[in-house]
This record gives C-alpha cells, structure tokens and sequence, in this order.
C-alpha cells in the first residue's frame, strides 16, 4: 500500500523536524571529545540532507557499482537500448563516471560538479525517469588521473547516488574490495542486485544472498545477459526475461513519487547510520564520564561523613548548654507544678545560690563583689552557649584543606580520563564550590537542630511522662506531710497518749530525703533526655552525611558531567524518533534491497 499524498506531507514534515532537532542537539554538544565527532557526523549528514533536498524533484539517480569486468558498462547500455559507453569484460574500461541523462537534464539539477563526470545527453525513452552513472572499478590499482584515483571519484559521486545497480559474476560476487566499498556506499541508497554474463555463468543467487545476508536485505535478484539485451533493443524487440524484470522496475515501478520516497528513506538511513556511530562513539567515552560521577559521589560522601562527625563531636561535647536548652522548652511548656518547680529549681541552682549570698550581703562591698560574681558568670554562660553555636558553625562551614585537595586530585585524574575540562577539579574552584557548601549545610544543620529541641520538647512534655513524674514527687510530699500533720494534730493533741512534736531533726531528716527524692527524679528525668538528644544527633549525624547541601561540592563537575548525560540521553530519543518515521516510510517496491 502506498500512503495518500497527505502521509507523504506528514513524512517530510517529521523529516524536516528531526533534522532541525539533530542540527540543535549538535549545536547543544558539550566540550568533549565525543560529543565534537558527533557534531562533526550531523553536520555531513546535514549536508547530504540538503543535497537530497535541492533534487527532491529530479529524475532517479542510478549508479552501477562492481568489481573490473562484471558488466557495468554493458548494463548501462542496455538499459539505455544504444551504445553509449564503452564496454569491456577483460580489464577495466570506465576510469571516469559517465553520466548518461535527456538533453534537459544537468549535472548541477542533481548535486553533482560537471568536472567530475563526462556528460553523456541522449534524447531517448529509456531516461525519462532516470540518470544513469557509469561508475569506475573500485578494485583496480591503476595510475592517478588528474590527480584522483578511480576509488577516489567513485566515493565522491557515490553520495549523490539514489539506487545502485550492484554487478557482479560468477568469479567476483566474494570481493572484499568490492564489499567493503558496497557497505560504505549502501547507506543512503536503495540496492539492486543484478548477476550478469548470463550467457557463460552458473546462477550463483542463492550463494550470493547469503554472502548478503547478515549485512543486506536483498529483495530481487536479478540474472541478466547485457549483451543479448542490447542486441534486443537494436533490434527494436521489447526487454524480455529478467531483463525485462529489471527495466521494469526501474522505469515504471521506480516513476512518480517514487524516487522522493526512496530520497527521504535513503536519508533516514544515513541518520541512523550517523547516530549509530554517534552512539558508539559516545559509549566508548561514556564509561569514564560514570566512573567521575561515581568518584564525586564517593568524594562527597567521604567529606560530607567527616563534617557530620565533626558535628556530632562538637553537639556531644557541649551536649550540657543543649541539654539546658531542652530543659528549658520544656518546663516552658508546662507552666506551674510541683514538678516544673522542682526542675526550674534545677536549671537556676546556680542563680539560687547566688541569690542566697545576696540576702547575706549586709554591705555596699558585698554587695558589689556579688553584683562582679553574678555579671562574670551571666557573661561565661553567654559566652559558652555562643561558643558552642560557633563550634558547630565551624565543624559544620570549614571543610579540611589536605581532604579538599586530596578529593581534588583524585577528581582531577578521573576528569582528564573522562576527557572534560579540568578546571573544575582545580583545588580554587573545588575550595569556592566548598565554601558554598559549608554555608549550605550550617543552615541544614542549624534548621534541623531547631527541629530536634522542638521534637524531643514535644516528646518528653506528654501527659504521660509528667503525670509519672507528678506522681512520684507528690507521693513522698503527701508522704512528709501525713507524718508531720499526724504528729502535729494526733500524736501530740488528741492521742491518749500525747507524744511530742517532731524537733528539727525530723525536718532535717525529711529535708535531706525530700531533697534525695528530688535528685533522682531529676537524674532520671535529665538521663532520659540525655539519652534521647544523643539517639536523635547520632541519626541526624547519618542525614547529615547525605545532606543535599552537600550537592554544592564539585557542582561544576558533576554538572558537566550532567549535560554529557542528558546528550547521550537525547541521542536515545532521536534514534527511536528516526525509527518511528523509517517505519511509517512506505517503499515502492520490496525488490529493492537495503542495508540492514
């Protein structure tokens, strides 16, 4: 089924957008040796692109390719139906390419420089839908003329070729030579397989479609005698055999709309050509890119994990102003109790005492020795809590200078394998990306520090933990006071044995318990707080090992290690865009052959 005129539109319009989106996605290549040679292959094939474009219209251009002696120049006349070549089977007669087409017809309509070809015009039926080229050997060794040789003119006209006529015979169809030039050429060009010298060789098709087989689609294959069909068409006989087969195909089969289609399949056989050899190329170079993502993620790591453990080490060191930090969110949140008492008496132990020695001033000396004492120690607390705060600001900011450089060189060996700008691995660049970091990760560190306070307050100032509490310190008060108001309103008044009133040893005695009591409650409150700020820091110290702040840290390498990504990534999507469209491309013929 050949598609309507409005798929054909809608082909060409996806050609044209993927060749916008190849010349952007070079013109977007980094600076990096793969990703150059890609650029290099879109732009060749972005011009053969717009060679194909400029003869979109023009008559189908068909080549003959094969070894010395196999008939090329004997099949173009007898496809012509006149002698317009001179023919030869011993040794090679075609040393430059004639290019037979109608009087209306230039070399310059198809692409092509008149000095490189001899123009051979001919008003005959057989070329109105066709240019013929008679292609020289390209397995002959003989001397330069005007410089080129025979392989050298042949690869230079080669690209302006729409379908090749690929000869051959019984002694050649095994040619490496031949070969070789037919893989570099049967990209951007339909094939025809054609066996000539009929009339003195075995049929060799079978043998030679699976010498074809792993690299070509053959489709038809033809077994012509060029001679026998020359003589025919002198004889004003019409084409007979296979031979007729072939004319066929290519002046009928091969007519209208057709040699735009084959155009624009031989294009996209050329995009997924080049981007096959885009993406080999980038795979060789891709495994050392990854290898220097995977050693900044190792590097980031290792320093991230020593600034976390710095961290932990300072918050552990001076867990004390922490701890009263704690303290005082929760006995905050409380308010007013027994308890709350008890622990406000706790936090404010030294300001009591001082408080105490106030009341015992009975001097202006004392009392401004007191005021001194009481302004040095307000002064140390601040100043403790600040330094605490710096410390961590430090551990947290200040990143090692021997560790930076270390990751530095390493970074900057994997960089030059990987073939990317060093630069970015230098130590200045990879000291500034540190600093950013540092900033970065002191306002991670001191936000989820705010959080932990506010956590372990909300933790520990449940209903539940403070009726415990509560209740224990109530019971030994209710205790004390049911000994004292028993001996003060029973014992000693209404028993029938009065005793005495508890002295003050009773109440030293019940003091010192009280006061006991206390501080084990105290002590098992602050351990329980101590034990859960210790439990969140060390979880907290295994985030901070994987902080995104840590990103910062040889940002510039990893990005350009990420754009080399996102190239290859887009590379991927191209190659199955082109192969969407190839797919849709409906050919007018399975006779032609192609390579896989």
């Amino acid at each position: 089924m050949i598609p309507s005129g409005f798929e054909h539109l809608e082909i060409l319009a996806e050609i044209d957008a993927l060749a916008g989106q190849l010349d952007r996605w070079a013109g977007d290549a980094p600076p990096w040796p793969a990703a150059d040679a890609c650029r290099a292959i879109v732009g060749r094939l972005l011009e053969r692109a717009e060679s194909i474009r400029l003869r979109l219209e023009a008559p189908l251009v068909v080549a003959t390719l094969g070894g010395t002696g196999t008939g090329k120049s004997s099949l173009v006349n007898a496809l012509v139906g006149a002698e317009v070549v001179r023919a030869g089977r011993e040794r090679p007669t075609t040393t430059r390419p004639a290019l037979i087409c109608r009087p209306d017809v230039s070399p310059a309509d198809l692409d092509i420089d008149p000095a490189h070809v001899e123009l051979i015009q001919c008003d005959l039926e057989s070329l109105g839908n066709l240019v013929l080229i008679d292609c020289p050997d390209p397995d002959t060794t003989e001397q330069p003329e005007a410089g080129e040789t025979n392989l050298a003119r042949l690869r230079h006209l080669l690209p302006h070729c729409d379908v090749l006529l690929v000869t051959t015979t019984q002694q050649k169809y095994r040619s490496a030579r031949v070969a070789d030039e037919l893989a570099a050429a049967a990209r951007g060009a339909r094939l025809v397989f054609v066996q000539t010298h009929a009339d003195v060789d075995d049929d060799i098709r079978e043998d030679w479609r699976r010498v074809l087989g792993e690299q070509y689609s053959t489709g038809s294959v033809f077994v012509v005698d060029c001679l026998a069909a020359l003589a025919d068409a002198r004889a004003g006989m019409a084409p007979r055999g296979e031979f007729g087969s072939l004319v066929d195909l290519l002046s009928r089969q091969l007519a209208g709309a057709a040699p735009g289609r084959i155009r624009r399949a031989n294009f996209l056989d050329l995009v997924d050509q080049a981007l096959a050899s885009c993406r080999r190329r980038i795979d060789e170079h891709l495994p050392a890119v990854r290898e220097l993502e995977t050693a900044i993620d190792q590097q980031r790591g290792r320093l991230a994990a020593r600034a976390a453990e710095q961290i932990r080490s300072e918050l552990l060191a001076n867990r004390r102003s922490w701890e009263n930090r704690l303290l005082g969110r929760v006995v905050a949140s409380w308010g007013f109790s027994p308890w709350a008492l008890v622990l406000r008496i706790y936090q404010g132990l030294g300001n009591l005492l001082f408080g105490t020695l106030l009341m015992r001033a009975r001097t202006p000396a004392q009392m401004a020795l007191w005021g001194t004492v009481q302004g040095v120690r307000t002064w140390r607390k601040r100043r403790g809590a600040a330094a605490a705060d710096t410390k961590i600001v430090r551990a947290a900011a200040g990143w090692d200078s021997t560790e930076l450089r270390e990751a530095a060189l390493v970074l900057d060996g994997h960089a030059a394998d990987a073939e990317l700008a060093r630069d970015a691995a230098r130590f200045p660049c990879v000291a500034d990306e540190a600093a950013d970091a540092g900033a970065a990760l002191v306002v991670d560190v001191g936000g989820q520090i705010e959080a932990l306070l506010s956590r372990l307050a909300r933790r520990h100032t449940g209903w539940f933990t403070r009726a415990r509490y509560e209740l224990l310190l109530g019971a030994m008060l209710v205790a004390l006071l049911y000994r004292m108001g028993r001996n003060f309103f029973w014992d000693s008044w209404l028993a029938e044995d009065p005793q005495t009133v508890f002295g003050l040893d009773f109440y030293l005695s019940a003091a010192f318990w009280l006061v006991l009591w206390c501080m084990m409650l105290v002590w098992a409150f602050t351990s329980r707080l101590r034990r859960g700020l210790r439990r969140e820091i060390d979880q907290l110290a295994g985030q901070w090992s994987h902080s995104p702040a840590s990103t910062a840290l040889f940002a510039r390498l990893a990005g350009e290690c990420d754009v080399v990504e996102r190239f290859s990534e887009r590379l991927d999507q191209l190659r199955q865009q082109a192969a969407a469209v190839r797919r849709r491309l409906v050919m007018p013929d399975d006779s032609l052959g192609h390579r896989r």
